[in-house]
């Protein structure tokens, strides 16, 4: 730009630093915006003409402004960088991957000691999600003997499973209605 118009600048620059305070609520903004329009300013080497000099130069330093204030909320305070590091992995580590593992292992154990009637109700109503009446329509049992027999194969599981527990501290199946529930 022409050297007329960074010589504007400097002598509107007490003026202009005094608005942009007021108008942005910073100093600190303010003074970053006009360094960064006198640097661009004084860098430039292109020349062209200004009709309104002055309104110009204030919308320049207040763009210069706005583009700093966005790019600050772009980018994360240290307070947000150390909540995000604070935050524990919401994955399972190692040791609770082979515990699952291990009781996976235990539940089929217990699936596999179980009556041939009692395993095929098992996994068609747990695994295949069938009704107890679909059940017994296909075995040809009344419906109440294969919510026995049901019953009887969960029972078995949580029993296995809570037995077989090396912590002691599993999972009660067996008082858990949830995962009892024969309907």
């Amino acid at each position: 730009m022409s050297r007329s118009l960074l010589d504007r600048f400097l002598l509107l620059y007490p003026d202009f630093r005094e608005r942009l305070r007021r108008h942005l609520g910073s100093a600190d903004l303010a003074d970053e915006a006009l360094s960064e329009v006198y640097v661009k300013l004084s860098t430039t080497d292109k020349s062209y003409a200004v009709r309104d000099e002055p309104a110009y130069l204030f919308r320049l330093s207040l763009n210069t402004a706005f583009d700093l204030n966005r790019s600050a909320r772009r980018l994360a305070t240290m307070e947000q960088i150390e909540t995000v590091l604070d935050l524990s992995d919401p994955s399972p580590g190692a040791g609770r991957s082979a515990e699952a593992r291990q009781e996976v292992a235990r539940l089929e154990q217990a699936i596999a000691t179980l009556t041939e009637r009692r395993r095929n109700i098992l996994i068609a109503a747990r695994i295949h999600g069938r009704s107890c009446r679909e059940i017994a329509g296909e075995l040809g049992l009344s419906t109440r003997t294969v919510e026995m027999e049901l019953r009887s194969a969960l029972e078995h599981c949580a029993e296995h499973l809570n037995r077989k527990n090396n912590k002691g501290m599993g999972k009660d199946f067996a008082n858990d209605r949830r995962k009892t529930s024969i309907h």
